[in-house]
């Protein structure tokens, strides 16, 4: 599917969609809630989402799609040996050790760039907390087998902290104690995600990360109901297209969350562009866009939509942390360079840094590499070129935000197939 966007003035209010990082952490944690069926409210509808609804299915879970709702009953159905990911790298890596508390065993597919993606970080804490684990040289698939007892492991947080959040949701209903000795962790602000939700439903963790965190075995998760709050990774998106072309609302955001790329606000606001920071909504409107700096390390999923940003505003933007960006749906340091570069964009690498000076874009046609944050950032950058932006394979931004196109049409964006 091809989507054309061309330069257009934008003015109106959004919902922002659901966060796909909590739907994922409230599956789980609904998969392991004994006895009860568990309702999520304001549920997120992406591929992601869905796959990891099937692997719950796929893990003995009955589960109801409802209005406004999703409603997950352990236990209440048949057990698959096979689980499919699709490309969701959440999925791959936080499941297996949900799963490996059971006897069974489980084989949890990928498909797509999720097959090029590194999951090796995942076998020797599962094994060494007394499950099996195996991968294909450290790619999917991954084979796992419990029961998952507790114990002392080592985990490497370098790569992702995804692995480390498989582990703090599943351990709690281990039989026994654990203990983790977290290293080199990058994504801090998603494991203070994920303890914050663990607190939240009923688990008692203790330590920081990075450091030691205890996990008491044998506990229970007691919430029955999660609603989800608004995903700021869609949201920046959005809001980028307010200081691009004109002025946006984007409602459902909590101006208090955990998310990391909540960071967009501040970005936003070292570049010249207005930011009214609401209860539960942020506006953002055109300014005297000038270039910033910015440390995404703990926050990689902002280089799209930042690099978008940057492409417009006077002078040499540098976002540092660019090593995160290797191992996602696409190399997207490398995947942002070419596309943008098509459309006039200079942006280059240096050393830990993308340096983009701003200017201003021409029309073109661009490929997002698979890419969903890809995709959404040239349709950003096209609102304010001086051409059309023609986007390939455009149908991928399904994978965390599939109403992304309608929601920009919605206030303004020029769009069509």
């Amino acid at each position: 599917m091809k989507k054309y966007v061309a330069s257009s003035r934008i003015e109106g209010e959004v919902q922002a969609p659901a966060s796909k990082s909590l739907m994922l952490r409230a599956v789980a944690a609904a998969v392991l809630t004994e006895g009860r069926a568990v309702t999520i409210s304001n549920p997120s509808v992406c591929d992601d989402a869905e796959a990891a609804l099937a692997i719950a299915e796929g893990l003995g879970a009955a589960v109801r799609r409802e209005a406004g709702r999703t409603v997950i009953e352990p236990g209440a159905g048949p057990v698959t040996r096979v689980l499919r990911c699709g490309e969701s790298g959440l999925c791959l890596r936080l499941f297996p050790a949900v799963a490996a508390l059971r006897s069974e065993e489980f084989v949890f597919e990928a498909q797509g760039s999720l097959l090029r993606r590194p999951v090796a970080m995942l076998e020797a804490p599962l094994r060494a907390l007394g499950a099996k684990c195996e991968t294909r040289q450290g790619l999917a698939p991954v084979v796992v087998r419990g029961p998952l007892r507790g114990g002392r492991a080592a985990v490497d947080g370098g790569l992702s902290s995804q692995a480390l959040t498989g582990l703090l949701l599943a351990l709690p209903r281990a039989l026994g104690d654990s203990e983790l000795a977290v290293a080199a962790l990058q994504s801090r602000a998603y494991v203070e995600l994920t303890l914050d939700f663990l607190r939240r439903a009923g688990i008692r963790i203790s330590g920081e990360a990075p450091g030691v965190l205890r996990i008491p075995g044998g506990q229970a998760y007691t919430r029955t109901s999660y609603a989800i709050e608004g995903d700021w990774s869609g949201a920046a998106f959005l809001l980028v297209a307010g200081a691009l072309a004109g002025e946006v609302t984007v409602r459902g955001l909590d101006p208090s969350s955990l998310q990391a790329d909540r960071a967009v606000c501040d970005a936003l606001e070292r570049s010249g562009a207005g930011v009214t920071i609401m209860p539960s909504a942020v506006s953002v409107c055109r300014g005297d866009l000038q270039a910033f700096e910015m440390d995404l390390a703990d926050a990689p999923d902002l280089f799209p939509p930042l690099v978008a940003l940057a492409a417009s505003c006077q002078g040499m933007t540098r976002l540092h942390g660019v090593d995160r960006l290797r191992h996602k749906e696409s190399d997207r340091a490398a995947a942002l360079r070419q596309e943008f570069g098509r459309l006039g964009a200079d942006i280059r690498l240096e050393g830990p840094a993308l340096l983009v000076r701003g200017g201003t874009l021409r029309g073109g046609t661009v490929g997002p590499h698979g890419d969903h944050r890809i995709a959404m950032a040239l349709a950003v950058a096209g609102l304010r070129s001086g051409g059309e932006v023609v986007i390939e394979d455009a149908g991928c931004v399904g994978k965390s935000y599939p109403r992304f196109f309608e929601d920009l049409a919605a206030v303004g964006g020029r769009i069509h197939e």
